[in-house]
């Protein structure tokens, strides 16, 4: 609630022993902060205190160690507790509460709290979604190159009592704990998830993996199989109807699977040649095939289509697995043999040659061996999908806590 005698303002959202409390006050960012301008040459920096926006990562997300110094120039000096804000479009997101002092370069902006705010909720002011917006825009809702340090010294901080400010701080601050431990136990997945493979296939040149499930270990070694005896491509075209409304599928690269296209209706798709996708199938986007475009078809897909530069194939027999060639071909071995039957420049001048395809030469195990190393992997990837969901819900959570808990601008 805006009160423009007092320029005060009230948030949605306050702890229990806040709700009675006065409201909080309004000032320009300039009155409760000092933009610092403190130069310093770059000779007398160490590198391991120098930021630039190339270092300081999107989304809050922290920060990594410069690689090197420019030759010349300066840079300004920062202390810890400051805020260091990227002033490039459209990296203006980049926000980071430094823990040291150090010197930043000329495109990152050094903002120090006055005493009206405490050192734990300042950041909070500026790692705001409504910040970020109000500066971007502009104030007449023109977008801008770069942030406008005016228009920022013009920003409406709104700030409640320093007990208030503490402890919507030491929430916030430990919702960032919580986010951190979950990405931390995304990124340790993920280097599993890449040990995994890098043990349970063997190196190029090789017939034995590292490792292997105990019930494998004397079974034969691995052979080299054409990719032609082991599947065969299936394609059943779709006489499309104008009137039908249809929903194609696309193939990501890295092998990051399938993904589901708006619905079209016939007509939008015209002469175009499309397919009916089908189930369980091997499946490679011909266009970044170089790009280990691959993935395979399953029951979610059944009933969808997909154009001709998504050529699917079926087993020849049960001995050979698809989610398992899929997995194969993400190896560096698989990307190799992907390039060679994809030649030309880069991008869409590397199509894959179908036959050349059907003439790779992988090295398999036996049907259930295959089937055990597909099983494992994926389980790794489930698990992974469910962390990173996690995560991104932590994150989703926050976003919406600090829209409750701070009053947006507009209320101003």
């Amino acid at each position: 609630m805006k009160n423009d005698d007092k320029q005060s303002v009230t948030p949605r959202l306050r702890f229990p022993e806040f709700q009675q409390g006065s409201a909080w006050t309004i000032d320009k960012l300039s009155d409760v902060a000092e933009f610092v301008n403190e130069r310093v040459p770059v000779g007398q920096i160490a590198l391991n205190n120098y930021v630039s926006t190339e270092n300081i990562l999107p989304d809050f997300g922290g920060l990594t160690t410069a690689s090197k110094l420019p030759p010349t120039g300066s840079a300004t000096r920062f202390k810890a507790h400051d805020i260091l804000v990227s002033n490039i479009r459209p990296y203006l997101k980049k926000v980071w509460s430094s823990d040291r002092d150090g010197a930043a370069s000329n495109d990152v902006m050094v903002i120090r709290a006055k005493s009206a705010l405490s050192k734990g909720f300042f950041p909070f002011v500026l790692r705001n979604e409504s910040f970020i917006d109000y500066v971007m825009t502009g104030a007449k809702g023109v977008k801008m190159p770069r942030g406008d340090v005016g228009l920022m010294k013009d920003y409406p901080v709104s700030y409640p009592s320093p007990p208030e400010q503490q402890k919507i701080a030491d929430c916030l601050t430990s919702l960032d704990e919580l986010i951190a431990a979950q990405g931390r136990k995304v990124e340790a997945l993920n280097a599993h998830k890449k040990g995994l493979m890098q043990q349970i296939f063997p190196c190029e040149g090789e017939t034995l993996p590292r490792l292997r499930f105990p019930e494998f270990r004397d079974a034969p070694e691995w052979k080299s199989r054409k990719m032609r005896d082991l599947i065969e491509k299936v394609s059943k075209p779709v006489e499309v109807e104008t009137n039908r409304t249809y929903r194609e599928i696309g193939v990501r690269s890295h092998g990051k699977g399938i993904f589901h296209k708006d619905p079209v209706t016939g007509a939008a798709i015209g002469s175009k040649r499309v397919f009916h996708v089908v189930p369980d199938a091997f499946i490679v986007n011909i266009i970044f095939a170089w790009e280990q475009a691959v993935a395979f078809t399953t029951k979610y897909e059944d009933g969808m289509i997909a154009s001709h530069r998504f050529p699917m194939y079926l087993p020849k027999s049960t001995g050979c697995d698809v989610r398992f060639l899929k997995l194969a071909f993400l190896t560096p071995m698989g990307k190799r043999l992907l390039g060679i039957a994809s030649p030309g420049g880069a991008g869409r001048n590397r199509t894959l040659g179908q036959d050349e395809f059907e003439k790779l030469e992988v090295v398999v195990p036996e049907g259930d061996e295959q089937t055990s190393i597909a099983d494992a992997v994926l389980a790794a990837d489930g698990r992974i999908a469910t962390e990173t969901n996690k995560l991104a819900a932590l994150k989703t959570h926050k976003q919406g806590l600090m829209q409750q808990l701070f009053p947006s601008p507009e209320a101003v």
